[in-house]
């Protein structure tokens, strides 16, 4: 069992964690939740013991082996099926024992392990894995140095759920995944065989695979049985309880202080004021809780376009000269459309989505867009690109010179950003505050079709529902790629699957692509010159 006993942990003299304390079940799948800045990743590094506890202790069964994502990722000229293979390090060992000719008896027992451990099978459980996380068996044998940094932090992934261990401690494992990875981690999950410790915002992972959910707030934790829904329920009605008993509490309190106030120089009344005043001094001060409620997203009203926003004929787009990544499109948007792209990262996607926004153009076909058209786009690789010494208003403002600062402010305002927070610089700002203000870029001239690649990386669970609320009071056609199932199933309406260079319509819900996704004779096909196109990208 993994013990949290009273720990408290302070950086650079903000207290994280304050007398935090749990016991989490041996073996069991367990969520970790809270609003962006609680101190979740502190936490796990706490019990990584890369940070030391200011007080109290983290205790770990000795013969535990704990294992976590690598903060950086894996880079080096090892193929990923050797980097991989190179997270159990105990097989690592003896298959290097096995081979430089140890003497007859110890080889004996070095065999004998190999075999308990099911080592000879390694090599078939890591492609397995890697093929999961969508890489085919023709990428299992390339250097790591030749993917991105997404597809890299894949790799890291891929390590520690083939490693095993007794401890799992995951941070964000959905971030760099899309919708195909995270049904497969789901279900991976489920069968995992120690315990797992997951920081996740993807709240349909944290249902379907999540038996406790932990609720790290104010520094303090507590443990819940059951997934998400669950959690959010009882928590939700238990904050509603506060709240009313708060109110009586400090109703008491007025009471009682009138009657002090009011009686207390009274000769007959001084002793009723003083047994008063000593109640008054009893009484615990009343604990309204914390309103936790995310800032609202507020996405502009477009300006009315005759339909159709976009119309393609047999059009092909890509990268390089000669070699589409999508080719002979068909396809037709309308105002009010709502779709999403479905189909494994390397596809086409992301090709698709620039295509829509006006970042690609056509290689050959007709692609013809509406006069009023005002496309607004966002991928996640352009947090990557904000410019830190900036603070959010100057980032909209250099974007947008002849803008006033008035409109700029109300822009941010609509997007969650405080006074202080729109004149703070963007190194300084979290994850999921650069992510609104990404999304504040992409939604500044008020578009009428919204390109969302996706959006909810960096978002926590709170933000992710504000988001979800926006797009469905917006008035414009949108167009998501998510690997978050609620956000998609909440407001898309219709499916384009994009796969072997084609984008055509999936006619069914995300249980029945679920299901072919999953059947093997179903498996999609991944499109290689898409893979190595998007990868460049």
């Amino acid at each position: 069992m993994l013990a949290i006993d009273n720990v408290t942990v302070r950086i650079a003299g903000r207290e994280i964690l304050s007398g935090a304390s749990a016991n989490l079940p041996t073996g069991r799948r367990i969520g970790l939740v809270g609003r962006n800045g609680a101190g979740k990743s502190t936490l796990l590094n706490a019990i990584l013991g890369r940070i030391d506890p200011d007080a109290g202790s983290i205790s770990v069964p000795k013969n535990w082996k704990i294992g976590a994502m690598a903060q950086e990722a894996p880079g080096g000229p090892e193929s990923l099926l050797d980097t991989v293979l190179a997270a159990d390090t105990e097989r690592t060992a003896l298959m290097a024992a096995a081979e430089s000719g140890t003497e007859a008896e110890d080889l004996g027992e070095v065999y004998h392990r190999l075999l308990d451990i099911d080592a000879y099978s390694a090599p078939s459980r890591a492609a397995s894995i890697l093929s999961g996380l969508g890489f085919p068996d023709e990428d299992q044998a390339r250097p790591c140095a030749e993917f991105s940094g997404g597809w890299r932090m894949r790799v890291a992934l891929a390590a520690i759920l083939f490693a095993d261990p007794d401890l799992m401690l995951l941070d964000e494992p959905t971030n760099y995944l899309d919708l195909e990875g995270v049904l497969w981690l789901t279900d991976f999950l489920r069968a995992a065989r120690g315990t797992v410790l997951m920081v996740s915002h993807d709240r349909d992972l944290l249902n379907n695979s999540a038996e406790f959910i932990l609720h790290l707030e104010g520094g303090r934790l507590e443990l819940f049985t059951g997934n998400f829904d669950g959690f959010a329920k009882l928590r939700t009605a238990r904050r509603a309880a506060d709240v009313a008993f708060a109110k009586k509490q400090e109703a008491a309190r007025e009471h009682m202080q009138a009657f002090v106030d009011r009686f207390r120089y009274k000769a007959s009344k001084a002793r009723q004021a003083q047994s008063r005043i000593k109640m008054l001094e009893k009484m615990a001060m009343p604990e309204a809780p914390i309103d936790e409620r995310s800032a609202p997203i507020r996405i502009p009203a477009p300006e009315d376009v005759s339909p159709p926003l976009i119309s393609m004929r047999l059009a092909s787009v890509g990268y390089e000269p000669g070699k589409p990544v999508l080719k002979r499109l068909s396809l037709r948007f309308d105002p009010g459309d709502r779709i999403a792209l479905l189909g494994e990262n390397g596809n086409g996607k992301s090709t698709l989505a620039k295509l829509l926004a006006g970042k690609l153009a056509a290689m050959d076909g007709e692609v013809s867009r509406a006069r009023k058209l005002v496309p607004g786009y966002f991928a996640q690789h352009q947090l990557e690109e904000l410019d830190g010494a900036l603070t959010a208003i100057a980032t909209l403002s250099r974007m947008r010179p002849k803008l006033s600062e008035e409109r700029v402010r109300t822009q941010l305002g609509g997007f969650g950003f405080s006074a202080d927070t729109a004149t703070t610089r963007v190194a300084d700002l979290s994850g999921g505050e650069r992510a609104r203000l990404s999304l504040a870029l992409a939604t500044l001239d008020r578009p009428n079709l919204l390109i969302l690649d996706e959006p909810t990386n960096h978002l926590d669970l709170d933000a992710r529902t504000e988001l979800l609320k926006a797009l469905n009071a917006f008035d414009g056609a949108v167009v998501l790629v998510s690997h978050d199932r609620r956000l998609v199933e909440a407001t898309t309406d219709r499916f384009l699957l994009v796969s072997g260079g084609k984008a055509e319509p999936f006619d069914g819900d995300l249980d029945e692509y679920r299901r072919y996704l999953l059947s093997p004779k179903h498996r999609l096909p991944r499109h290689a010159q898409a893979e190595e196109g998007e990868r460049a990208a």
